[in-house]
Protein backbone atom coordinates (compact mmCIF):
# COMPACT_ATOMS: atom_id res chain seq x y z
CA UNK A 1 0.00 0.00 0.00
CA UNK A 2 1.17 3.45 -0.72
CA UNK A 3 -0.18 6.88 -0.74
CA UNK A 4 -0.54 10.44 1.13
CA UNK A 5 -0.92 10.48 4.81
CA UNK A 6 -4.55 12.25 6.22
CA UNK A 7 -4.01 15.73 5.60
CA UNK A 8 -1.00 15.20 3.38
CA UNK A 9 2.32 15.41 5.85
CA UNK A 10 3.72 12.48 4.44
CA UNK A 11 3.98 10.60 1.36
CA UNK A 12 4.30 6.59 2.43
CA UNK A 13 5.99 4.60 2.54
CA UNK A 14 8.82 6.54 4.10
CA UNK A 15 12.37 6.16 5.54
CA UNK A 16 14.94 7.36 7.41
CA UNK A 17 17.85 6.74 9.85
CA UNK A 18 19.90 8.15 12.37
CA UNK A 19 22.85 7.71 14.36
CA UNK A 20 23.15 6.34 17.66
CA UNK A 21 25.80 8.50 20.40
CA UNK A 22 28.56 7.80 22.57
CA UNK A 23 29.30 10.27 25.96
CA UNK A 24 32.63 11.18 26.93
CA UNK A 25 32.26 13.81 29.71
CA UNK A 26 29.32 15.37 31.45
CA UNK A 27 26.66 12.08 31.87
CA UNK A 28 24.40 12.49 34.61
CA UNK A 29 25.42 15.63 35.72
CA UNK A 30 24.69 17.72 32.11
CA UNK A 31 21.05 17.11 33.49
CA UNK A 32 21.44 19.71 36.38
CA UNK A 33 23.61 22.14 34.14
CA UNK A 34 27.47 21.14 33.64
CA UNK A 35 28.83 20.38 30.28
CA UNK A 36 28.64 17.62 28.47
CA UNK A 37 30.86 16.18 25.27
CA UNK A 38 29.62 13.01 22.82
CA UNK A 39 29.59 12.26 19.75
CA UNK A 40 27.36 10.26 16.88
CA UNK A 41 28.26 7.26 16.83
CA UNK A 42 28.79 5.09 12.96
CA UNK A 43 26.18 2.41 14.27
CA UNK A 44 22.45 3.37 12.77
CA UNK A 45 18.88 2.48 13.12
CA UNK A 46 16.74 2.61 10.08
CA UNK A 47 13.33 2.52 9.93
CA UNK A 48 10.65 2.05 7.04
CA UNK A 49 6.87 3.30 7.70
CA UNK A 50 4.22 2.54 5.06
CA UNK A 51 0.91 2.35 5.06
CA UNK A 52 -0.81 -0.71 6.71
CA UNK A 53 -4.23 -2.00 7.75
CA UNK A 54 -3.16 -1.67 11.80
CA UNK A 55 -0.39 0.22 13.28
CA UNK A 56 2.67 -2.18 14.20
CA UNK A 57 6.26 -1.96 15.04
CA UNK A 58 8.15 -5.08 13.71
CA UNK A 59 4.62 -6.69 13.31
CA UNK A 60 3.54 -6.17 16.92
CA UNK A 61 0.17 -4.86 17.01
CA UNK A 62 0.50 -3.58 20.75
CA UNK A 63 4.20 -2.19 20.45
CA UNK A 64 2.07 1.18 21.13
CA UNK A 65 1.63 0.03 24.41
CA UNK A 66 4.27 -1.44 25.43
CA UNK A 67 6.91 1.03 24.00
CA UNK A 68 6.84 4.30 25.15
CA UNK A 69 8.82 5.99 22.68
CA UNK A 70 7.41 4.74 19.56
CA UNK A 71 3.99 5.70 21.56
CA UNK A 72 4.91 9.11 22.27
CA UNK A 73 5.97 9.42 18.38
CA UNK A 74 2.81 8.59 17.39
CA UNK A 75 0.81 10.84 19.26
CA UNK A 76 2.76 13.71 18.68
CA UNK A 77 3.34 13.03 14.91
CA UNK A 78 0.85 11.02 13.47
CA UNK A 79 -2.21 11.45 15.29
CA UNK A 80 -4.31 11.99 12.48
CA UNK A 81 -2.55 9.97 10.08
CA UNK A 82 -3.90 6.42 8.43
CA UNK A 83 -2.75 3.18 10.53
CA UNK A 84 1.26 2.11 9.52
CA UNK A 85 3.65 -0.92 9.64
CA UNK A 86 6.98 0.49 11.06
CA UNK A 87 9.74 -1.75 10.81
CA UNK A 88 13.14 -1.10 12.55
CA UNK A 89 16.49 -2.51 11.94
CA UNK A 90 19.73 -1.24 14.11
CA UNK A 91 23.24 -2.12 15.11
CA UNK A 92 22.75 -0.58 18.46
CA UNK A 93 22.23 -3.24 21.16
CA UNK A 94 19.25 -1.34 23.75
CA UNK A 95 19.58 -0.64 27.09
CA UNK A 96 23.22 -0.10 26.39
CA UNK A 97 23.99 3.51 26.94
CA UNK A 98 24.29 3.84 23.05
CA UNK A 99 21.30 5.88 22.24
CA UNK A 100 19.11 3.12 20.68
CA UNK A 101 16.40 5.14 22.22
CA UNK A 102 17.64 8.70 20.47
CA UNK A 103 18.09 6.82 17.10
CA UNK A 104 15.07 5.56 17.05
CA UNK A 105 12.86 8.92 17.56
CA UNK A 106 15.38 11.16 15.37
CA UNK A 107 14.68 8.16 11.96
CA UNK A 108 11.29 8.16 13.02
CA UNK A 109 10.71 11.57 13.33
CA UNK A 110 12.69 12.19 10.04
CA UNK A 111 10.43 9.72 8.40
CA UNK A 112 7.14 10.67 9.74
CA UNK A 113 7.49 14.44 9.41
CA UNK A 114 6.22 16.45 6.14
CA UNK A 115 9.39 16.36 3.84
CA UNK A 116 11.77 18.74 3.91
CA UNK A 117 11.57 18.66 8.24
CA UNK A 118 15.44 17.27 8.05
CA UNK A 119 16.39 20.71 6.43
CA UNK A 120 15.12 22.38 9.89
CA UNK A 121 17.60 20.22 12.17
CA UNK A 122 16.82 22.62 14.92
CA UNK A 123 13.22 22.18 15.01
CA UNK A 124 13.87 18.54 14.63
CA UNK A 125 16.22 18.19 17.71
CA UNK A 126 13.70 20.07 19.91
CA UNK A 127 10.70 17.36 18.54
CA UNK A 128 12.95 14.65 19.65
CA UNK A 129 13.90 16.06 23.01
CA UNK A 130 10.65 16.26 24.02
CA UNK A 131 9.28 12.82 22.79
CA UNK A 132 12.28 11.59 24.75
CA UNK A 133 11.29 13.72 27.96
CA UNK A 134 7.60 12.18 27.62
CA UNK A 135 8.92 8.42 26.99
CA UNK A 136 11.38 8.32 29.71
CA UNK A 137 10.96 11.48 32.28
CA UNK A 138 14.38 12.32 32.86
CA UNK A 139 17.26 13.52 31.06
CA UNK A 140 19.21 16.22 28.59
CA UNK A 141 19.17 16.88 24.84
CA UNK A 142 22.57 15.42 24.64
CA UNK A 143 21.13 12.14 23.27
CA UNK A 144 18.54 13.34 20.51
CA UNK A 145 20.69 16.20 18.87
CA UNK A 146 23.65 14.24 18.31
CA UNK A 147 21.19 11.62 16.52
CA UNK A 148 19.78 14.69 14.82
CA UNK A 149 23.26 16.52 14.06
CA UNK A 150 25.87 13.67 13.56
CA UNK A 151 29.16 14.39 14.73
CA UNK A 152 30.78 15.82 17.82
CA UNK A 153 28.71 18.04 20.26
CA UNK A 154 28.80 19.60 23.33
CA UNK A 155 26.55 20.66 25.38
CA UNK A 156 26.12 23.89 28.53
CA UNK A 157 29.81 24.88 27.28
CA UNK A 158 31.18 27.44 25.03
CA UNK A 159 33.57 25.36 23.03
CA UNK A 160 32.20 24.88 19.52
CA UNK A 161 30.12 26.44 16.52
CA UNK A 162 26.59 27.33 17.88
CA UNK A 163 24.05 24.84 17.00
CA UNK A 164 20.63 25.51 18.59
CA UNK A 165 19.09 26.18 22.30
CA UNK A 166 17.06 23.30 23.22
CA UNK A 167 14.25 23.96 26.25
CA UNK A 168 12.11 22.13 28.59
CA UNK A 169 11.68 21.86 32.17
CA UNK A 170 12.57 25.69 33.14
CA UNK A 171 15.90 24.83 31.84
CA UNK A 172 18.21 25.71 28.35
CA UNK A 173 20.59 23.72 27.02
CA UNK A 174 22.78 25.47 24.62
CA UNK A 175 24.10 22.60 21.60
CA UNK A 176 27.73 22.96 20.06
CA UNK A 177 29.85 21.78 17.30
CA UNK A 178 33.42 20.56 17.61
CA UNK A 179 35.59 19.63 15.22
CA UNK A 180 36.34 15.63 14.72
CA UNK A 181 39.58 14.71 15.73
CA UNK A 182 39.28 11.66 13.85
CA UNK A 183 39.73 9.49 16.36
CA UNK A 184 38.77 5.54 16.73
CA UNK A 185 37.30 4.35 19.56
CA UNK A 186 35.58 1.13 20.71
CA UNK A 187 32.28 0.97 22.67
CA UNK A 188 31.55 -2.66 24.06
CA UNK A 189 28.35 -3.48 25.59
CA UNK A 190 28.51 -5.22 29.13
CA UNK A 191 25.49 -7.61 28.49
CA UNK A 192 23.91 -6.16 31.50
CA UNK A 193 20.95 -3.76 30.42
CA UNK A 194 20.34 -0.51 32.74
CA UNK A 195 17.65 1.58 32.86
CA UNK A 196 17.98 5.63 32.17
CA UNK A 197 15.14 6.73 34.32
CA UNK A 198 16.34 4.71 37.52
CA UNK A 199 20.14 5.78 37.40
CA UNK A 200 19.20 9.51 36.70
CA UNK A 201 17.44 9.59 39.38
CA UNK A 202 19.62 8.24 41.28
CA UNK A 203 22.40 10.69 40.63
CA UNK A 204 19.79 13.19 41.51
CA UNK A 205 19.30 11.61 44.91
CA UNK A 206 23.26 11.56 45.26
CA UNK A 207 23.46 15.51 44.50
CA UNK A 208 20.96 16.00 47.68
CA UNK A 209 23.53 15.34 50.10
CA UNK A 210 25.48 17.99 51.93
CA UNK A 211 28.10 17.94 49.34
CA UNK A 212 26.21 17.78 46.31
CA UNK A 213 26.83 21.16 44.29
CA UNK A 214 31.25 20.49 45.01
CA UNK A 215 30.30 17.07 43.72
CA UNK A 216 28.83 18.86 40.50
CA UNK A 217 31.34 20.88 40.46
CA UNK A 218 34.12 18.48 40.40
CA UNK A 219 31.94 16.84 37.11
CA UNK A 220 31.84 20.07 35.38
CA UNK A 221 35.67 21.27 35.99
CA UNK A 222 36.70 17.25 34.66
CA UNK A 223 34.31 17.78 31.65
CA UNK A 224 35.59 21.34 30.69
CA UNK A 225 39.06 19.97 30.68
CA UNK A 226 37.80 16.90 28.70
CA UNK A 227 36.11 19.18 26.21
CA UNK A 228 39.19 21.18 25.97
CA UNK A 229 41.52 18.96 25.82
CA UNK A 230 39.38 17.07 22.43
CA UNK A 231 39.51 20.26 20.76
CA UNK A 232 43.22 20.78 20.64
CA UNK A 233 43.43 16.98 19.53
CA UNK A 234 45.30 16.06 22.83
CA UNK A 235 44.66 12.22 23.26
CA UNK A 236 46.57 12.00 26.19
CA UNK A 237 44.45 14.93 27.85
CA UNK A 238 41.24 13.58 26.87
CA UNK A 239 42.58 9.92 28.40
CA UNK A 240 43.43 11.58 31.52
CA UNK A 241 40.34 13.20 31.67
CA UNK A 242 38.09 10.00 31.14
CA UNK A 243 39.61 8.52 33.90
CA UNK A 244 39.18 11.24 36.62
CA UNK A 245 35.48 10.94 35.36
CA UNK A 246 35.28 7.11 35.70
CA UNK A 247 36.39 7.52 39.32
CA UNK A 248 33.69 10.43 39.58
CA UNK A 249 31.15 7.86 38.28
CA UNK A 250 32.05 5.26 40.96
CA UNK A 251 31.73 7.53 43.75
CA UNK A 252 28.23 8.36 42.89
CA UNK A 253 27.51 4.36 42.09
CA UNK A 254 26.64 4.20 38.99
CA UNK A 255 29.31 2.33 38.07
CA UNK A 256 28.79 -1.61 37.86
CA UNK A 257 31.02 -4.74 38.43
CA UNK A 258 30.73 -6.08 35.06
CA UNK A 259 31.93 -2.75 33.77
CA UNK A 260 34.73 -2.49 36.01
CA UNK A 261 35.75 -5.88 35.14
CA UNK A 262 35.75 -4.61 31.22
CA UNK A 263 37.75 -1.22 32.53
CA UNK A 264 40.17 -3.57 34.11
CA UNK A 265 40.61 -5.97 31.34
CA UNK A 266 41.20 -3.19 28.27
CA UNK A 267 43.51 -1.02 30.38
CA UNK A 268 47.03 -2.17 28.82
CA UNK A 269 45.78 -1.48 25.46
CA UNK A 270 43.85 2.00 26.56
CA UNK A 271 44.71 5.24 26.95
CA UNK A 272 41.63 5.78 28.68
CA UNK A 273 38.25 4.26 29.35
CA UNK A 274 35.26 4.73 30.83
CA UNK A 275 31.83 4.01 30.95
CA UNK A 276 29.48 5.62 28.57
CA UNK A 277 26.03 6.56 29.09
CA UNK A 278 23.55 6.18 32.49
CA UNK A 279 25.81 3.49 34.04
CA UNK A 280 24.69 1.07 36.53
CA UNK A 281 25.45 -1.67 33.23
CA UNK A 282 25.50 -0.92 29.56
CA UNK A 283 28.62 0.32 28.10
CA UNK A 284 32.19 1.60 28.13
CA UNK A 285 34.20 3.56 25.67
CA UNK A 286 38.15 3.02 25.56
CA UNK A 287 40.24 5.15 23.76
CA UNK A 288 42.47 2.82 22.51
CA UNK A 289 46.57 3.01 22.31
CA UNK A 290 47.13 3.87 19.06
CA UNK A 291 48.41 0.47 16.90
CA UNK A 292 47.06 -1.60 19.54
CA UNK A 293 43.09 -1.46 18.53
CA UNK A 294 42.74 -5.49 17.50
CA UNK A 295 44.61 -6.43 21.14
CA UNK A 296 41.92 -3.41 22.73
CA UNK A 297 39.49 -5.21 21.03
CA UNK A 298 40.14 -9.08 21.96
CA UNK A 299 41.02 -7.97 25.53
CA UNK A 300 37.17 -6.80 25.76
CA UNK A 301 35.99 -9.67 23.87
CA UNK A 302 37.78 -12.45 25.93
CA UNK A 303 36.19 -10.16 29.15
CA UNK A 304 32.52 -11.09 27.50
CA UNK A 305 32.39 -7.84 26.09
CA UNK A 306 30.26 -6.85 22.86
CA UNK A 307 32.84 -4.84 21.38
CA UNK A 308 32.38 -2.38 18.38
CA UNK A 309 35.09 -0.09 16.80
CA UNK A 310 33.58 3.56 16.33
CA UNK A 311 34.13 6.09 15.32
CA UNK A 312 31.70 9.70 15.17
CA UNK A 313 29.57 9.71 11.88
CA UNK A 314 29.41 12.69 9.68
CA UNK A 315 25.75 12.41 9.43
CA UNK A 316 22.70 12.65 11.94
CA UNK A 317 19.06 11.83 10.88
CA UNK A 318 18.66 11.90 7.34
CA UNK A 319 15.96 10.68 4.61
CA UNK A 320 16.73 7.28 2.59
CA UNK A 321 14.47 5.70 -0.07
CA UNK A 322 12.56 2.68 1.59
CA UNK A 323 13.57 -1.06 0.66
Amino acid sequence: MSGVAAGGSRTLPSSARAPGKCILFGEHAVVHGAPELLFAVDLRTQVVVRAAAETTLNADPRASESNPYFRAALEALWASGPPVEVRSVSRLPRAAGLGSSAAFLAALATALLPEGAAGRPAELAQRCFSLERQAQGVGSPGDTSASVAGGYLTVNSPRGAALWTIEGDSRRWEVRRLEDPGWVWIVAYSGVPRSTADAVRAFARRLENADGPKLLDRFASVAHRGIDALARGDREGVAREMEENQALLREVGVSHPRLEALLEAVAPAAEGAKLTGAGCGGSIVVLPRSGRETEAMRRLARAGAVPFPVRASTTGAEAVGPE
